[in-house]
């Protein structure tokens, strides 16, 4: 073999190894990463369930919510929608979408209130932040801040201890707020579960919640929980947890 001919060999090795070889694309950049996990376990009622998924889709394409999203630097955030109940039943029902103005807002409520509810078990607080957890590791969008939105109106009974998990959300760099939905009676065969000691709003910000400016929401009927969860959007997009007077992570 002649050494022309060899060195014809290595320049077409060359350029078809430089054709295999493609540059990793850049993951687009958003405001923030927001997962919305709402707790379809037992102790949820249609009525519960209803507010949760109606409170989500009206609060998203509220206006102010927008306004906020637009007052980001990049001016759109991605969020994702999971329903958790038992350790193993988490669900993500709407996966990552990126919200940038009215037509995807819309959009993504809209979709909301059309998906069926995927389940009714325990209430494993702790698999939904897992769950979270990981798709916010693979979420094809970037952004330095990530959220954990938690929706429910019970303790964790099922799967791993929940600070445990709450802990290694923060070492991760997640935020976790809370909003939790109060029971007017309690479960006669486990009243603790809606209304442990100190109140459930109480339990989560001892459990759940944490990361600089996390905060827990109270509500107990759709025009509360509309509120509550309205600002509470707003608070996590444009980060203005403390001007909504609302706790400081531990």
């Amino acid at each position: 073999m002649s050494r022309l001919f060899r060195c014809a060999l290595l320049l077409v090795a060359a350029f078809a190894i430089s054709n295999l070889i493609v540059p990793a694309r850049a993951a687009e950049k958003v405001d923030l990463l927001l997962v919305l996990a709402s707790d379809v376990s037992r102790s949820v009622t249609g009525d519960k369930f209803k507010l949760q998924r109606d409170g989500y889709a009206a609060a998203i394409a509220n206006p102010k919510v927008l306004e906020a999203i637009k007052g980001g630097r990049n001016g759109r955030i991605a969020v994702m929608f999971i329903e958790w109940s038992g350790a193993a039943n988490q669900k993500v029902v709407i996966g990552w979408t990126v919200i940038d103005g009215p037509q995807t807002a819309h959009a993504f409520g809209t979709r909301l209130l059309e998906e069926p509810r995927a389940f009714a078990d325990r209430t494993s607080i702790s698999g939904g932040i897992d769950v979270a957890m990981a798709e916010l590791a693979k979420a094809p969008y970037f952004s330095e801040r990530q959220t954990i939105d938690v929706s429910g109106d019970g303790t964790n009974n099922s799967g791993r201890d929940v600070r445990q998990v709450r802990d290694e959300a923060i070492a991760k760099g997640i935020v976790i707020n809370g909003l939790v939905i109060l029971s007017d009676q309690p479960m006669p065969w486990n009243p603790e579960h809606t209304h442990p000691p100190g109140g459930l709003a109480k339990y989560y910000r001892d459990n759940v919640t944490g990361g600089p400016g996390s905060f827990v929401m109270e509500a107990r009927d759709f025009e509360s929980f509309g509120d509550a969860i309205l600002k509470k959007m707003i608070a996590e997009i444009a980060d203005a947890s403390r001007e909504l007077g609302a706790p400081i992570a531990r």
